[in-house]
């Protein structure tokens, strides 16, 4: 564990202890509000907030260590993110589930790629290289009964567990700008912690005030003030960690506003598939927030957004 880089980075440290901070007051503030007020149903906020506790472990730890066992371990999640996916698909044939191997050999190539910084690569070798690679492999298989779900699914898991994810493991190849201390592992920290706080607000927003469904067909317990509240929420505490970025505070308040949007778009695209597979959670993996997929649905669209605004901000 790279505990110089703690030792050396102010604001690193800072949003570490922040958020063990947060964790340990909403812990405690639940079981205070339970011996108070014992006939408020508080079981999924508790649940929630060990499984928030088991997520900041593993992103801190991962932005601290070396790089090279950072980009393992994304790439790890990336792996146990597609076959959580993979495993509830019902549009894949049958026959074509050996097909999948090419999608888990992807990923350690799309990692390579981020780890040494190949911009240019990185950005079309799973949207294009494995887009045409996977249908081709279907094709030779010589039967197209169906034949378009498989084509449709594959790469969409692809880009919604591998090229989405890999974002966040690039952060961290991303070249050293002048003055710019906290570096990748800062806007490592920021987009996750952004991400994360953003569903915490809206789901707690939507439990304080929530009343008015915005789909409820597809996502049940989203309501606009909830999703209004989180976004507001961000908003305001991107504008005072942006200390972790290169951002202006109008650019600080913009992104961390666009944050907000785009975690809402990926939570309820993960839970539309849930919807036409049947399934409520994508797994058990994380206590009280089902699957890894439930768990940083969020991050599949935050990660990809964010990336991008900071490099073309600040790389090109």
């Amino acid at each position: 564990m790279n505990l110089s880089l703690l030792s050396a980075n102010k604001e690193i440290t800072f949003i570490i202890l922040l958020i063990f901070g947060l964790l340990t007051f909403a812990t405690i503030l639940f079981y205070i509000w339970g011996i108070v007020k014992p006939e408020t149903n508080l079981i999924e906020l508790k649940i929630r907030t060990k499984s928030w506790w088991s997520m900041a472990f593993v992103f801190i730890i991962a932005s601290i260590i070396h790089p090279v066992i950072s980009y393992f371990a994304f790439g790890l999640l990336s792996f146990m993110a597609l076959r959580e996916l993979a495993s509830i698909s019902k549009n894949v044939r049958e026959e074509d589930r050996r097909i999948i191997i090419w999608c888990y050999l992807s990923i350690p190539v799309q990692y390579i790629i981020a780890y040494y910084g190949l911009f240019n690569l990185f950005v079309i070798f799973i949207p294009v290289i494995m887009f045409i690679w996977l249908p081709f492999m279907l094709v030779i298989k010589g039967s197209t009964n169906d034949i378009s779900k498989s084509m449709s699914v594959l790469p969409t898991q692809l880009m919604l567990t591998v090229f989405s994810l890999s974002h966040l493991a690039f952060l961290l190849s991303l070249p050293h700008i002048q003055g710019f201390n906290p570096g990748g592992r800062g806007l490592l920290l920021f987009i996750v912690f952004m991400t994360e706080i953003n569903d915490v607000f809206q789901f707690t927003w939507g439990k304080i005030l929530g009343r008015h469904k915005i789909i409820p067909k597809i996502s049940p317990n989203k309501t606009w003030e909830g999703f209004i509240g989180g976004i507001l929420t961000t908003t305001l505490l991107g504008y005072y960690l942006r200390f972790l970025t290169p951002f202006s505070p109008t650019e600080a308040l913009i992104i961390s506003f666009i944050i907000g949007c785009s975690g809402f778009i990926g939570d309820i695209v993960v839970s539309a598939v849930k919807r036409d597979i049947g399934l409520k959670d994508t797994g058990k993996m994380i206590p009280g927030h089902g699957g890894l997929l439930d768990r940083i649905d969020s991050l599949s669209v935050t990660s990809v957004i964010f990336f991008h605004i900071v490099y073309n901000l600040y790389y090109t």
